[in-house]
């Protein structure tokens, strides 16, 4: 069956079916269509459109097809043009001519850009969900590692003192602002084309805010022309996930590195690691090398519809069904993404001592030294200069800054004494750094207290 057979004078080539049809993917729509279809139906009979007795067995056979579907006793026919000819095919068979009334006022255009807005915040609100799962799993590991001291990098080298808690807590606050863009995303996708018709709306008496109001949408679109041509709320969801994907990328980055035996900070439950096929000592970091390359699939897709859409004129163009194959692999990509990541951090073993001896061995309470000078009335600049010295020193000599001896302190500057080693001991350098986002173990409590609290009451 095609819903446009009317016009077509011939057989359809088997080549046209090939590149033509949509089944193959918009399938997984077949609740948001179905339930799109009882809405709109309702309003049909409602506003007398069509008889109120068609409407109700429209409805019902509606909902039995959806019921059969999910319970595996109907199968969707995968020689259908689309899950929009399946649905309404079926429906026709099981109900007879009633069922030829329920694409009265509605064409595929505005009821394929209804079901992916649906299909879209559904995803929306199922990936929201992961992400705060995610945020869970790095509260809970940071609660554990308020004290565990270890070296800050910047440009990938030992800068400054910071605690594991605060590390991961870094990651907390992206994964919250990832939220965020999805449910801003969330409102502009939740706004109801249906009644644009193919792109001039239609003659019939039709109750938009009613059915708005049936599928929980926010509004109604007020331009028949956008209403069916709009993929903006599509690409908004691809640059979200792009960005929620970078953030995870960064995350598995470093989880890779310090997987290694140069880092050994961390490792990784054999239930979340592979092994090399000749080399028996290896024990890989597999997953997260893998989220860090599949962040290049979303980008490739949030571009590939960006491409699709950049030239098209109003109003809707059958480019646009590349959408749907764009979308699906991003949403399935950061969904896994998403899964895999959360257990693996609550499975993974982190190595306080190694991070300390790291922390140690990278004068990272350099700055805090300088700092100990300050506070007995030494320029910052002059203090800078001097402490470049200490460190020069302690290089030259394979020490460090809490081993190197008081009188040998004294040699740069006379305004060491014994308390340098209590200003300069990690923890303490960390404590120290008690303001709201810092590293100390009070902050990052609160941060994470604060981080609990948006997750409740969003």
């Amino acid at each position: 069956m095609k819903l446009w057979a009317g016009r077509a004078g011939g057989d359809v080539d088997d080549r046209l079916s090939a590149i033509n049809n949509s089944i193959g993917f918009d399938s997984r729509m077949y609740r948001q269509d179905i339930t799109g279809s009882i809405a709109h139906a309702k309003m049909l009979g409602r506003q007398g459109i069509i008889s109120e007795e068609d409407a109700a067995a429209i409805v019902e056979g509606l909902k039995g097809i959806l019921a059969d579907i999910e319970s595996g006793a109907l199968q969707i026919d995968m020689t259908c043009e689309d899950i929009h000819t399946f649905v309404e095919a079926t429906l026709t068979q099981r109900i007879g001519d009633a069922g030829k009334r329920l694409h009265t006022a509605r064409s595929r255009n505005d009821q394929v850009a209804l079901d992916i807005r649906m299909f879209l915040a559904d995803e929306i609100d199922r990936l929201t969900a992961l992400a705060k799962d995610m945020i869970a799993a790095l509260c809970e590991a940071a609660e554990k590692h308020l004290e565990t001291v270890m070296p800050g990098y910047t440009h990938l080298q030992r800068a400054q003192p910071i605690t594991l808690a605060h590390w991961l807590m870094a990651y907390a606050q992206m994964l919250l602002r990832d939220i965020d863009r999805l449910s801003d995303c969330k409102k502009r996708t939740l706004v109801l084309p249906l009644g644009s018709g193919a792109l001039a709306g239609t003659t019939y008496p039709l109750d938009r805010e009613y059915v708005a109001r049936q599928l929980g949408f926010n509004g109604i679109s007020l331009n028949s022309l956008d209403g069916v041509s709009d993929r903006d709320f599509a690409l908004e969801l691809l640059s979200a996930l792009s960005i929620l994907m970078m953030h995870l990328s960064r995350f598995s980055e470093e989880i890779c590195l310090w997987c290694s035996w140069e880092f050994r900070f961390v490792t990784l439950s054999d239930s979340f690691s592979t092994g090399s096929s000749i080399m028996p000592q290896k024990k890989n970091p597999d997953i997260t090398e893998l989220v860090r390359g599949k962040t290049g699939r979303v980008y490739g897709d949030l571009m590939a519809l960006l491409t699709a859409m950049k030239a098209l004129p109003l109003a809707y163009n059958k480019d646009m069904q590349e959408d749907k194959e764009a979308l699906f692999d991003a949403i399935d990509t950061a969904d896994l993404s998403l899964s895999v990541l959360a257990p693996m951090l609550r499975t993974a073993v982190f190595h306080p001592e190694a991070m300390r001896q790291a922390a140690a061995a990278g004068f990272i309470n350099a700055t805090d030294c300088a700092d100990y000078m300050v506070k007995k009335g030494v320029p910052f600049r002059d203090a800078y200069g001097v402490v470049g010295r200490l460190v020069k020193y302690c290089i030259d000599r394979g020490t460090t800054l809490e081993a190197l001896p008081l009188a040998e302190y004294r040699d740069f500057s006379l305004v060491f004494d014994e308390d340098v080693y209590a200003a300069i001991d990690l923890l303490t350098c960390v404590r120290q750094r008690n303001l709201p986002g810092g590293p100390a173990p009070e902050a990052v409590q609160a941060t994470i207290e604060a981080t609990r609290k948006k997750l409740e009451n969003g």
